[in-house]
Parts: structure tokens; C-alpha cells; sequence
């Protein structure tokens, strides 16, 4: 591989360049930019690896499902059973097949969906006698925890507030463990325990679809556990984040808030929250969604872990390399999304998405360990943008910062604040 195009080695492993860059997601832009779609890099817990950032590329490799286990080693704490993220392919397979049971699943969806408008709808409420600016990416968060608990895990959670909280320390800790960062084991461990009492309550419950499902996919008691809480981690980050980026985008392109808005409008003229068949009426709302997904991808990246020697570009690929696959410089990728930083919610038409490969947009990973929950996150997204959007105008709140940092997701630093207007009453 010493003919793929790349950076010096450095005595380190690569962690000095990735730290000077600001961080491993905005490092993939920078080798990306100086380097071509095909870069070999040094990464933490990897003895060696190419990035893929072109979407042909992405293609040959898509198929591949194992997970780097030194990569994924920081979300090992998580699970007492085995790192769910790492489970070897026949493993994996039938607890994959269990999650798209439930997770996949229109006519759950369509079941479900009254719940998630009144949980959308509390949340409305409460912003309406909100004094000052709220903090957009906590209180989306803790909505999409209570709308996972509500579809897939039998009942709500008393404080998610705190919940999402001790999910950031967790991940905060351990993640900067394999960056060599010093930092409150203890602190890590007590929130740890913290969730693993959550997840014991809703363990509970009664009427858990996804528990289940699990239990009948031959899990044991430990691993469904561990499962449950993957699960509220991955769905209240991806969602939540999701919404506020797009929140945030359209409060800073009036025009696309506009045709956001009259769109809403127009279709649930005075009723304040759409229902499930509404969705497919907002494509324009859907297309703001996904454009916001592509310049703000919830996860940032993801990796496989070849099994067998490949070819990439012309390049020989021997097995037990890391590919890595760097989503956000795929979603910016010139050659195939034309000034790449700008908001265009129209790139996302039928007859534009129709003119890119499938892999120039992947917000939700790609091959056998993509986001299982994918159709139910944009449902989530959906219906919560066009409650809100019904009920606010959106404005930032001056000189805050709003900057991208990888915490698992692409969360923003300072969270994401606004002001709130009120365009019509519940």
C-alpha cells in the first residue's frame, strides 16, 4: 500500500496530526483535500489503513462486515456480554435481523406514530412558555430518547435529561482513551452505572417489542441488555443531532426556511402536527432533512476491517487492513456535489439524487452494519421538524459559536441556541 498517496509517518501513530487538525472528522477533510479520494493514514488502534472518500470506491468494499476491534474498543465499557459493535459476522446476523424486525417496520411505524406527535407536541409546549433561547441539540436529544424508550423499549425513563448527560460522559471518557487522553475514569464509571440502573428499569416494563424480539433471536439476558443500551445511545444522538443541524441551517438560509414553511403549511393548513400519511406530502421538508445530513452527517465516519486481499483503484489491499470510511468528506466531495459547502436542499430531487452514485451520500453507514433504525430516524426527524417548524420561527442567537466536534456523533461544542418566535398556537 506504500503507493497510495498519504501523509509522512509520524513517531506518534498519527495522533499529533489528527489532534492539530481539531480532530479525527475534520483530519479526513484536510488528507482528502491534499490527497485524492484514496489515502493511506496512520489511526489509533489500527497497524495500518486507507480512507475512502469517493463513492465508486465505497462500492467494492461495501460488503465487508467485520469491525476494526482496537477501533471500537472505546464502546467495549458498554457491553458486559461483548462489544456489540464487533460481534463476528454470524453473530451479528441474527441479532441484526431481531432490530429490523422492530426498528424497520412501516406499519409499527405508522402504530407508533400518535405517541411520537404527542411527545413532539409536549416538547412544542414547553419551548411556547420558554423565557430566552433554548438549547436545541439537549432538548432534541432527550425527545428522541423518550421516543425510542416509547416505540421499541416498553415505557418512558424518568429523567432524560441526566440520561443524556451520562451517555456524553461515557462516551466524552472513553473515547479520548484511545487518543491517549487523561481524563475521570471514575466519573466515566458512575455514569456507567447510572444507565445501567436505566436500562434495568426499562428492562421492566411490560410490553417491550425490541426485548422480545431479542430474547426469541436466542440473546442471552446479559446481551439484551447490553443491546437496549446501545440502542437508546445510538437512537436519541442521531435523531436529535439531526434536527438541530437542520434547525440550524434553515435559520441561517431564510429563503429555504421559507419554502420550508409554506410548504408545512399548506399542508396541514390549520391543524398543528401532521399524520403519517402527511409525510410523504413534504418533500421539501424531507429534502432539507437530508441535505442538512449531508453537510452534518450524525456519525462522522465509520470502518470495516478487510478479510481478504482486495483491490482498490489499482491498488492491492491485503486482508487486515482498516478502510475507513469518512462520511463527511464523502457528503463534500466536488466531484460529485458541486460547491459542496453550500445549503441546496435541491440537490435531493428525484431527478438529482438519480445523477449520483449510491454511495455519494451515506448517512447512515453502508453494507451489512448500516443504521438498522434508518426509515424510523427519518420518520422521527420528519415529524418533529414539521411540528416545530408549524409552531416557530427560528433565529440564532448572536455570537454564539456553533462548532462541529466529533463526541460519537457530530454534536455542536457549545450545543446549538435560539430564539424562538411563535408563528401559530398549538
Amino acid at each position: 500500500m506504500r503507493d497510495i498517496p498519504g501523509p509522512p509517518a509520524q513517531s506518534d501513530g498519527g495522533l499529533s496530526a489528527i489532534a492539530d487538525a481539531g480532530g479525527l472528522h475534520t483530519y479526513q477533510l484536510h488528507l482528502h483535500e491534499t490527497y485524492g479520494p484514496l489515502v493511506r493514514f496512520q489511526l489509533p488502534g489500527a497497524s495500518s489503513a486507507i480512507s475512502v472518500a469517493d463513492p465508486v470506491l465505497l462500492e467494492a468494499t461495501a460488503a465487508t462486515n467485520k469491525r476494526p476491534d482496537k477501533l471500537f474498543e472505546f464502546l467495549a465499557p458498554l457491553c458486559e456480554a461483548g462489544n456489540l459493535q464487533t460481534l463476528p459476522a454470524d453473530e451479528h446476523a441474527p441479532f441484526r435481523r431481531a432490530l429490523l424486525s422492530v426498528l424497520a417496520g412501516r406499519p409499527s411505524h405508522e402504530a407508533h406514530f400518535p405517541a411520537f406527535t404527542t411527545l413532539a407536541t409536549d416538547l412544542a409546549d414547553r419551548w411556547a412558555g420558554h423565557a430566552g433561547p433554548v438549547a436545541l441539540q439537549q432538548d432534541l436529544s432527550e425527545l428522541s430518547l423518550r421516543m425510542i424508550c416509547q416505540y421499541a423499549l416498553g415505557g418512558g425513563i424518568d429523567d432524560p435529561s441526566r440520561v443524556v448527560s451520562a451517555f456524553e460522559t461515557v462516551l466524552t471518557v472513553y473515547l479520548g482513551r484511545l487518543y491517549k487522553h487523561e481524563d475521570d475514569l471514575e466519573r466515566a464509571g458512575r455514569a456507567l452505572a447510572y444507565l445501567r440502573e436505566v436500562v434495568d428499569g426499562v428492562l421492566a416494563a411490560d410490553g417491550s417489542e425490541l426485548v422480545t424480539a431479542l430474547v426469541k433471536a436466542g440473546l442471552s439476558p446479559a446481551r439484551v441488555r447490553d443491546s437496549v443500551l446501545m440502542i437508546m445511545l445510538a437512537a436519541h444522538h442521531t435523531t436529535g443531532v439531526a434536527v438541530s443541524w437542520t434547525l440550524h441551517l434553515l435559520s441561517r438560509h431564510p429563503a429555504h426556511a421559507v419554502r420550508v414553511t409554506e410548504e408545512v403549511d399548506a399542508v396541514l393548513g390549520d391543524r398543528p402536527t401532521p399524520s403519517y400519511a402527511d409525510l410523504r406530502r413534504l418533500p421539501y421538508l424531507e429534502m432539507a432533512l437530508k441535505e442538512s445530513m449531508r453537510l452534518y452527517p450524525p456519525g462522522p465516519y465509520g470502518a470495516r476491517e478487510t478479510t481478504e486481499d482486495l483491490t482498490l483503484a489499482g491498488h492491492p489491499i491485503p486482508a487486515g487492513t482498516t478502510i475507513f470510511y469518512p462520511f463527511w468528506a464523502i457528503h463534500l466531495n466536488p466531484a460529485y456535489w458541486p460547491d459542496p459547502l453550500t445549503f441546496l436542499p435541491d440537490r435531493f430531487t428525484p431527478a438529482e439524487q438519480a445523477k449520483r452514485p449510491r454511495y455519494a451520500y451515506v448517512p447512515f453507514g453502508l453494507g451489512p452494519r448500516n443504521c438498522e433504525g434508518a426509515s424510523l430516524a427519518m420518520i422521527e426527524a420528519e415529524l418533529v421538524l414539521a411540528v416545530l417548524l408549524k409552531r416557530f420561527h427560528f433565529d440564532p442567537v448572536a455570537h454564539h459559536p456553533v462548532t462541529p466536534v466529533e463526541r460519537f456523533v457530530l454534536w455542536a461544542e457549545h450545543d446549538i441556541h435560539m430564539h424562538l418566535t411563535a408563528r401559530h398556537a398549538a
